[in-house]
């Protein structure tokens, strides 16, 4: 009998989640995941010191194959799926499972069409209303109808932007149990990437510094990947770290370790400490009206996120308010190939 109470003891605790035997209202044994979440004197004791949910003590009572979704047991909000099985005529099998990663999951998904929505409805009411003013037989004199068509154009081309994102995080994170493998030298990438921001780099009246380690290894990736990521560092750069009358942005490339780190750094208004974890969530923004103003979509470091996450690379945000910004990615070295850009 010995025996069977410790093959008993040992199924329950090789089963992961939080597991209880109840019997005539008594907890009769837990494994370590219950013992950790409801308290290690709960056995030999009244379920109710266990679990003081009432839906789930109702539950439980009945044995008869109950599943409910609850929320408070163990701590006040998170939230549980609850399954009682009967092991025999007197004891019962409860098992909760964990739906937070899933309750999470719903959440980002939810919240995540809704600003995708608010995204593209704001340009499309615009475009709507300015084509309907001209589709009407109202005179409109040239200056006007050229800022509505100028206007309506401009708001496409927002749609666009928003719209060709959300298709590069589609596909980035379908590739992303794929390993890249490309090697690919991070200083030419970057000279690329400079070229692609030459237009926003006049606008902007700024200069940009780069600092490239002689003989630096290639690292392993996907080659238009990684010039999205740098591209979009570069962007973001200019368009939120390049205030006052002298724009510099510095550009460093480095081996550090067994990696290569590509590092961008503004000297603009800064971030403020609160915002920068939440930087890499779809749609967020810092100052909402500048970033619209400036032609970004909000999704810019989303994909960063994703990109790095793809390489098994790190990635850091660093930020002082009224010194600037400093972007670092650390990228694996690939130490079996010789240097060399792969051109798309």
């Amino acid at each position: 009998m010995a025996d069977v109470t410790a093959l008993a003891a040992a199924i329950l605790d090789a089963i992961e989640e939080p597991a209880l035997i109840v019997r005539a209202n008594r907890t009769l044994a837990a494994n370590r995941a219950a013992l950790a979440l409801l308290g290690s004197a709960i056995v030999g004791r009244d379920l109710r010191f266990a679990i003081r949910h009432p839906l789930a003590l109702d539950s439980i009572a009945s044995a008869s194959g109950a599943e409910i979704d609850v929320v408070g047991i163990g701590s006040a909000d998170r939230p549980w799926h609850l399954s009682a099985r009967a092991l025999t005529d007197d004891s019962i099998l409860v098992r909760l499972s964990d739906r937070s990663q899933l309750v999470a999951a719903e959440r980002m998904r939810t919240d995540f069409v809704a600003n995708a929505s608010h995204e593209l409805r704001t340009p499309l009411a615009t475009i709507i209303g300015y084509a309907e003013t001209l589709a009407e037989d109202a005179p409109l004199d040239e200056a006007t109808r050229s800022h509505f068509g100028e206007t309506i154009c401009g708001e496409a081309r927002r749609m666009l932007r928003i719209v060709e994102d959300l298709m590069s995080l589609s596909r980035i994170e379908a590739d992303r149990f794929r390993a890249p493998r490309d090697s690919i030298d991070l200083g030419e990438l970057v000279e690329i990437a400079i070229d692609h921001a030459a237009p926003l780099l006049d606008r902007r009246q700024c200069e940009i510094v780069r600092l490239v380690e002689p003989d630096m290894p290639p690292v392993r990736g996907d080659f238009g990947q990684l010039l999205q990521l740098a591209d979009n560092l570069l962007s973001n750069a200019l368009r939120y770290g390049s205030a006052g009358d002298e724009c510099r942005i510095e550009v460093e490339v480095r081996r550090d370790g067994a990696r290569g780190a590509l590092i961008v750094r503004d000297h603009g208004d800064g971030i403020a400490a609160e915002h920068i974890p939440r930087l890499t969530e779809r749609f967020y923004r810092v100052n909402s009206a500048r970033s619209r103003d400036s032609g970004g979509t909000g999704l810019g470091l989303a994909i960063v996120k994703h990109i790095v996450e793809r390489h098994r690379g790190l990635f850091e945000i660093r930020s002082t308010l009224g010194k600037g910004t400093e972007v670092t990615v650390w990228l694996p070295i690939d130490e079996g190939s010789a240097a060399g850009v792969i051109k798309p």
